[in-house]
């Protein structure tokens, strides 16, 4: 393996069918194909479906990636795909895949982490991390803070109910919006009034800061939203969209941002990088640019395309795993739906 390792990155642990060409930390070529409207319909994801969708899209999409970087697959040095977690069937796709094209190319397997992948793909739009870096992940099934340092990831917390994400997609629901709500609420909040309506700040009273400094809890504040629409509506009033939007989401990204300061600070770490689906979020994404640079700490924020699943984000996690000397995974490596974010490589 050369000094410079290209590496095929395949991701397939949800609704998206990701392949990408990494050359180092420089992406040279990535397809991705998304089952979401196909989900659409049905509110949510169906994991059936999604596993369906996979095995239609990843050929097609590996050769349009091919042929985008102008390469063939013997010149491929590794074969990076999600290990976890993500829907079990969904996984097994792609690391059938992986494990095929490992086997007869003769390529080493890395079997990556789809957490750690969403803070990793920085590396590839603001360079390699250069010392260790504090990661706030948050999707629509993953809310974590992480320290990552080379080959060692430590979690430091993590949401002990709802995702944010996932918060966004149910109030999103009860709003009659179109799923996934995520990106619906956002457009909608970026013409209302975050201070419209006071909705609660779960886990940043002192008593359980001391119990759940670095964690996060979002159920409260769906609940908060459900009944603020119940009410309004038991009135006869209609819910304000836009004032509501915003409102929610300042108090999604006012909790997210407020801790990643404080961890910041107790570990005295100076760069932070924010990845994963809803890292796209408009206010999370003013919010942290102005409250992390208040704090002089360098914000590291990729542009949305890598801020869901992508086939870049696990090439960038093979990669930063041969970079630090990890040993690849085998060929009998499985699925797993609960892979720890602490495990970059199974």
């Amino acid at each position: 393996m050369s000094n410079v390792p290209l590496v095929l990155g395949i991701e397939t642990s949800c609704d998206e069918t990701g392949v990408a060409i990494a050359r180092g930390f420089d992406l040279l070529a990535e397809t991705v194909a998304s089952s979401m409207a196909e989900h659409a319909r049905f509110g949510g994801i169906v994991p059936e479906v999604a596993s369906r969708a996979h095995l239609e899209a990843l050929g097609p999409a590996l050769a349009a990636t091919l042929e985008e970087a102008d390469l063939g697959l013997n010149q491929l040095d590794a074969i990076a795909v999600t290990a976890g977690p993500g829907l079990t069937g969904s996984l097994t796709v792609g690391l059938a895949a992986a494990k095929a094209l490992a086997w007869a190319l003769g390529k080493p397997l890395y079997g990556v982490n789809h957490v750690a992948g969403h803070a990793l793909v920085d590396q590839l739009v603001d360079g390699p991390f250069s010392g260790p870096v504090l990661a706030l992940v948050v999707s629509g099934g993953h809310s974590s803070l992480l320290v990552i340092d080379g080959a060692q990831i430590t979690q430091l917390g993590q949401t002990l109910d709802d995702a944010a994400g996932e918060a966004f997609d149910k109030v999103g629901r009860l709003l009659g919006l179109p799923y996934p709500g995520g990106p619906e609420i956002d457009a909608l909040a970026r013409r209302g009034d975050p201070a419209a309506i006071a909705f609660p700040r779960a886990l940043t009273r002192p008593k359980d800061m001391a119990l759940h400094r670095y964690d996060f809890s979002f159920s409260g504040l769906k609940t908060a939203a459900a009944r603020w629409i119940e009410a309004a509506q038991d009135d006869g009033r209609e819910v304000p969209l836009a004032d509501f939007a915003a409102s929610f989401s300042q108090a999604v990204a006012d909790v997210l941002t407020a801790k990643t300061v404080v961890a910041a600070r107790d570990l005295g770490l100076k760069t932070v990088v924010i990845g994963g689906g809803f890292s796209a979020n408009s206010q999370l994404r003013d919010m942290a640019r102005e409250r992390f640079g208040a704090s002089g700490l360098e914000v590291r924020i990729p542009p949305p395309r890598y801020c869901t699943d992508n086939g870049a984000m696990i090439a960038a996690a093979g990669t930063h795993g041969i970079v630090h000397g990890l040993t690849p995974s085998g060929l009998g490596i499985g699925a797993d739906s609960s892979m720890p974010s602490t495990q970059l490589v199974a």
